[in-house]
């Protein structure tokens, strides 16, 4: 499987650190630029596939930081 097929899976299913940790391996790059990539991907994602998020846009980065 492509490795951008499996960080959508994650995007998708709410799986925020794993997926932050996959896009760092992939692009080789440190945690800022992976944040940035991962919210370019989730805003691609949202447009592309909306019916496969199951939680708002709003809810979506919420209890991320307990």
């Amino acid at each position: 499987m492509d490795p951008w097929q499996s960080i959508d899976e994650l995007i998708v299913k709410r799986r925020i650190l794993p997926a932050m940790q996959a896009i760092r391996e992939v692009e080789e790059c440190g945690l800022q630029r992976a944040i940035e990539v991962f919210d370019e991907r989730s805003e691609f994602l949202r447009r592309t596939r909306p019916d496969d998020f199951a939680v708002s846009r709003e809810e979506h980065g919420q209890r991320v930081h307990r």
